[in-house]
């Protein structure tokens, strides 16, 4: 095979070249670093851990489609439009999850089509979180510090957000390009793998420019952007007299806090990776080993932020959690007393109100 590998989602490459590019130079001994311990470490480590995370990410994410979903005049405001594009987004990363765990136990069996399916919805739904927990940010800081101008545009404002929704899905849909083109399965020993494969003559800068795509525009943009929000937030509820400020400031403080311990390091190791691609500062087999290990894990880590989504950005507000109670009660009494579908569909009182973000109540806008 003339082509210079890298795994993927966890790009780690179980036979490792330290300075040449091609298959060829594995025949050199001294170049040859076999990870089969990492490999075995990913075997018991990942499957497991995937398949909770898809599977209690899937319940929130569907839990908050469901509200959105039964509750269409919820729809009234950016921030809800954007939630229910999260929960889609999130959904859909989830969904691939359980496909990466089959490939850690016996490598990839799906065919070198879906691999590229898979890698690139993986990496739209990324990207596209990311994206949407930003514009929930900005939304957040339009309602609350620019009060008046965002009460005075409410409906501009929520026609605008269907516009960025598109472009976020638009914009994710471009960045996963080099997923669509590269991903295919390669083999390793004597399974095969969904990796980025890429050409000879492209070398370790594909990589490198592959991977600095995905920390500017899956972390440091959104950080920048979502620290400039909050704290400009932050300020304005200081100043507040208002009883609520304090579990506001909680939850912004809270949002931020697991924003970066789920993303920060596993970003640094993408960082780390690229450096080596750059200029293969690390030479060491065991340190290859460590690293990859330890990339298991952080990526773990950053996986767990699309099941915590819900709970971070719906299930904390008083309404949200009103709607779904009021929803459960519902089906249990249709389920009872065997209703119609059509009585079902009339809403509550209490969707009427204001939804997950009001406009018209700043003191509860980061509660959701």
């Amino acid at each position: 095979m003339d082509s210079y590998m890298t795994a993927f989602p966890t790009e780690d490459s179980f036979l490792v070249s330290f300075s040449p590019t091609t298959d060829d130079d594995y025949d050199y001994p001294d170049l040859l670093c076999t990870q089969e311990s990492v490999m075995a470490f990913r075997r018991r480590y990942q499957p497991p851990l995937f398949w909770l995370i898809a599977m209690v990410g899937g319940a929130g994410n569907l839990a908050v489609m469901w509200i959105y979903l039964n509750f269409q005049q919820r729809l009234k405001t950016m921030t809800d439009v954007y939630l229910l594009n999260l929960a889609v987004a999130d959904l859909l990363f989830l969904i691939t999850l359980p496909l990466w765990a089959a490939e850690a136990l016996h490598g990839w069996t799906f065919g070198s089509g879906l691999c590229k399916v898979i890698a690139a919805v993986y990496k739209v739904n990324l990207f596209s979180s990311m994206l949407l927990l930003t514009c929930i940010s900005v939304d957040r800081y339009v309602v609350i510090v620019r009060a008046v101008k965002a009460q005075n545009s409410r409906l501009e404002r929520r026609r605008l957000s269907l516009l960025v929704c598109l472009g976020v899905w638009l914009l994710a849909v471009l960045l996963a390009i080099p997923e669509l083109v590269f991903a295919t399965t390669a083999e390793v020993g004597e399974q095969q793998f969904c990796r980025m494969v890429f050409p000879p003559q492209l070398g370790n800068l594909t990589k490198i420019l592959t991977l600095s795509l995905q920390v500017s525009m899956g972390f440091c943009l959104p950080f920048i952007i979502m620290a400039f929000c909050y704290t400009f937030i932050v300020v304005r509820l200081l100043k507040a007299q208002n009883f609520q400020k304090h579990k506001a400031m909680r939850v912004i403080l809270v949002v931020v806090l697991v924003f970066v311990v789920s993303q920060l390091p596993y970003n640094g190791v993408l960082v780390m990776e690229a450096v080596q691609a750059s200029n293969m500062t690390m030479t060491d087999c065991e340190d290859w080993k460590r690293m990859n290990t330890v990339k298991q894990v952080l990526m773990s880590l950053a996986y767990t932020h699309a099941c915590l989504n819900p709970f971070l950005y719906a299930f904390v507000g008083v309404r949200f959690r009103r709607d779904m109670m009021t929803l459960l009660r519902v089906r249990r009494h249709q389920t009872a007393h065997k209703m119609q579908p059509s009585k079902f569909c009339r809403s509550p009182l209490s969707s009427t109100r204001a939804s997950v973000m009001s406009d018209s109540e700043t003191s509860a806008a980061l509660s959701l």
